[in-house]
């Protein structure tokens, strides 16, 4: 694989991901829930209506 193919496969994973996590914020707002959040280490739970 290229170095252009790599980069290139690189920025379409992090593209999916971060589609991913803005799915799951809207999704949680829409239903007021809370999401499970690593902050330092520490697993803080944060209502999606504040993010």
């Amino acid at each position: 694989m290229s170095e252009l193919e790599t980069k290139e496969l690189r920025d379409n994973i992090l593209n999916g991901l971060n589609l991913a996590l803005h799915r799951l914020i809207q999704e949680k707002k829409k239903n007021n829930l809370e999401l499970a959040i690593s902050n330092k280490g520490k697993i803080v739970k944060v209502r999606a209506s504040e993010l």
